[in-house]
C-alpha cells in the first residue's frame, strides 16, 4: 500500500476493502472475483447494462467498421465492426474526482 494508505494493486485493494468492511481477505477476494465474472458475463451477452449506483456502469458497445491509416506507411487499413466495453463514471465517482 502507498504511504497515503490507498491501494495500488489488486492485493492491496482486497486488503483495504476487507479492513473497511471488517471481513476476511478471502471473503473480500471472492466477492470481487464474483463481481468481475458477473459483469463480464453480462457485457459478453450485450443484453443489458450493469450499474453500481453512483459509482460505475458497464455496457457492451458496438463499433462500426471503419477505415484507419497505418501511421508508418500512411496506407489505409480496414477495421471490421466489433464490440467494446463502455464504462461510465457515476455521480459519486465524478464528485470524488472533483474533490467534493
Amino acid at each position: 500500500m502507498r504511504k497515503n494508505g490507498r491501494p495500488r494493486k489488486s492485493t492491496e485493494l482486497v486488503a483495504a476493502l476487507a479492513e473497511r468492511a471488517k471481513v476476511t481477505r478471502k471473503d473480500t477476494d471472492a466477492v470481487l472475483t464474483a463481481l468481475a465474472e458477473t459483469v463480464g458475463d453480462v457485457v459478453a451477452t450485450g443484453d443489458e447494462k450493469v450499474t453500481i449506483p453512483g459509482f460505475l456502469s458497464f455496457e457492451r458497445a458496438h463499433r462500426a467498421a471503419r477505415t484507419a491509416r497505418n501511421p508508418q506507411t500512411g496506407e489505409p487499413i480496414n477495421i471490421p465492426a466489433g464490440y467494446s466495453v463502455k464504462v461510465s463514471a457515476g455521480s459519486k465517482l465524478k464528485d470524488a474526482a472533483k474533490g467534493k
